[in-house]
């Protein structure tokens, strides 16, 4: 009869629950390796991040698909999606609470917290927390870039920004008192060479891919971004999502994005009106949709949301029942969800739309980004 540490080297040493966090996949990984198992299997957004921890000391594993249904195909020679996401001026976000914020004088908090910031990176993470492995794209540099690519491998996010050389990833802090004040940093220096590289890293995007686009461009980078790339990607069947405002959103309608994200006000601005109910933002969201987008997703905090569809179909609906807690990050998670949805019900837009707006109020009803479970806690009750 075998002992047990002969059964040991024929099997994989697993932790495949799709909320595990960096921390608990590297205990999985020490596990292994000290009693000798054959592999150790971990979530598919994991991989990465395990394979540099382990180095030559354990195979990886992982088992596609478990146990979202991710990789749908009914063949297993289809390729499965890879979702990207750029940020281009990522950030730590150091956020503060005190009593009283007073100025020219020292003040003292009573609470800190530092997290990733960044509206792709909000993404990155949230579709990390769904299960969804991604990569997170963009620009980074000096300590604090480090700093930023460490936190955000321990949500499951594989990073590959560019390292620039001059300058730091900026530190934004929010101060919470009476009033809340916030102090941007700037970000690093991005030259023609970083671009380039940037560039490069998009250049391996294969059709299928999933490529998400959000937030402000720098005064480092030219400010015709988002249409550089797009012009780019034009073509080789990658489906690019762009959150962005104004100019920069409606330049890129005639590339034909999967979708947009504008929320009410921003599509307002857009069209020089006040949009207020569900029933006024879908004939603006349809003249979008005539622009170019294939589906337009329009958020509306507390009162909900309107998905203007490719195969003409309007979803819309209040927002789901909950008490808000933070409202910073609800949009790029209703973004993350509405992929997800998608990629799971094998595009179904009304799954991908209740999943986009439960994702986002998941969000809104916690202190941080969305998990799977409180997602799926808000589908089960979410009557719109």
């Amino acid at each position: 009869m075998m002992e047990l540490e002969q059964i040991l080297t024929y099997c994989d040493h697993t932790l495949l629950k799709p909320e595990a966090k960096a921390s608990e996949v590297r205990k999985a990984c020490d596990e292994a390796i000290r009693f000798n198992c054959a592999s150790v299997c971990v979530p598919p957004c994991h991989v990465a991040g395990a394979r540099r921890y382990v180095q030559n000391r354990m195979r990886i594993c992982t088992v596609v698909g478990f146990p979202l249904l991710i990789c749908h195909d009914r063949t297993t020679n289809r390729r499965c999606h890879m979702i990207h996401t750029v940020t281009f001026n990522p950030a730590l976000d150091y956020i503060v609470r005190l009593e009283d914020l007073k100025l020219g004088e020292v003040n003292r908090v009573n609470y800190e917290q530092i997290l990733p910031g960044g509206k792709g990176v909000n993404v990155s993470i949230v579709l990390g927390n769904l299960g969804h492995a991604n990569r997170a794209l963009g620009f980074s540099a000096g300590f604090t870039g480090i700093a930023l690519e460490g936190m955000l491998e321990e949500f499951g996010v594989t990073c590959d920004f560019v390292k620039v050389a001059k300058g730091m990833t900026r530190i934004n802090l929010k101060a919470k008192a009476k009033e809340e004040t916030e102090v941007n940093g700037i970000g690093p220096d991005i030259q023609p060479e970083d671009i380039d590289e940037l560039y490069a890293k998009l250049d391996e995007l294969q059709a299928g891919d999933i490529l998400v686009i959000s937030g402000s461009i720098p005064s480092t980078l030219p400010d015709d971004m988002y249409e550089r790339i797009m012009a780019r990607m034009e073509g080789r069947g990658v489906d690019i999502v762009v959150d962005a405002t104004r100019d920069l959103l409606m330049k890129v309608l005639p590339y034909k994005p999967l979708f947009v994200k504008p929320n009410n006000h921003e599509l307002g601005e857009i069209y020089g009106v006040t949009l207020k109910t569900r029933e006024e933002v879908i004939p603006y969201a349809k003249k979008m949709q005539e622009l170019g987008a294939r589906n337009v997703l329009v958020s509306m905090a507390g009162e909900g949301a309107v998905l203007v569809a490719e195969d003409g179909s309007v979803h819309e609906g209040p927002a789901p029942e909950g008490t808000l807690v933070n409202s910073v990050g609800a949009g790029d998670s209703m973004v993350a969800g509405f992929i997800a949805g998608l990629i799971e019900s094998d595009g179904d837009y009304a799954t991908a739309f209740r999943m986009g707006c439960c994702t986002g109020s998941a969000s809104a009803f916690s202190p941080n980004l969305a998990t799977r479970a409180e997602v799926e806690d808000l589908l089960a009750r979410y009557a719109g």
